[in-house]
């Protein structure tokens, strides 16, 4: 073999190599420098650390197997928290076919007032008093999705201004939707 073809095939050969390497070197350093969405499709905070609601002093016997989405009140309740909670009473209302794997709970210090039960459905709605457990653990005007075992899925934090409250009732109804959609239970 002449000098000339054994350069053409060294030539040959490292092209074959950097053909099947350099994707492999471009995926790893993708995937470290973060270049890309991971593709999030989400609403709310996901729950990193496990949190039943047994540690939130409710029992989950209670609820029959459904899912939960448990809003906390702020103990002041004004104009904003009425809006609040009728994003809320929407977005469950707006689950349409689903509504009865749900069961919405109102969690409030004191007990509802008669123009909150009024914005909410109270044939649909439970309303719990708070404990000091779950003040603990959940932040005011926070909405807790919880499976039907007692494990809380997500968090959606309600918005303070009256604009954001559409987005918000969107965020937290899509989010249901997928996890009813692609749940066996409840």
């Amino acid at each position: 073999m002449s000098e000339e073809n054994v350069q053409k095939s060294r030539r040959n050969l490292l092209l074959v190599i950097a053909v099947f390497a350099v994707p492999i070197v471009l995926a790893k350093l993708a995937l470290e420098q973060q270049w890309f969405n991971y593709g999030v499709t989400n609403k709310g905070q996901l729950e990193e650390q496990p949190l039943h609601i047994s540690s939130l002093g409710l029992n989950v016997d209670e609820f029959d197997k459904k899912w939960l989405m448990i809003y906390r009140l702020p103990t002041n309740c004004d104009k904003l928290c009425l809006q609040q909670m009728m994003s809320v009473n929407n977005t469950f209302i707006a689950l349409g076919k689903e509504t009865p794997r749900v069961k919405p709970i109102a969690m409030s210090v004191d007990a509802l007032t008669e123009q909150q039960q009024k914005q909410l459905t109270a044939t649909q709605w439970l309303s719990l008093s708070e404990n000091e457990q779950f003040q603990q653990q959940v932040d005011a005007t926070q909405l807790l999705i919880v499976d039907p075992l007692g494990n809380v899925v997500m968090r959606h934090t309600a918005p303070v201004k009256t604009e954001l409250l559409p987005p918000f009732g969107k965020a937290v109804l899509s989010d249901m939707k997928k996890l009813l959609k692609y749940s066996k239970i409840g």
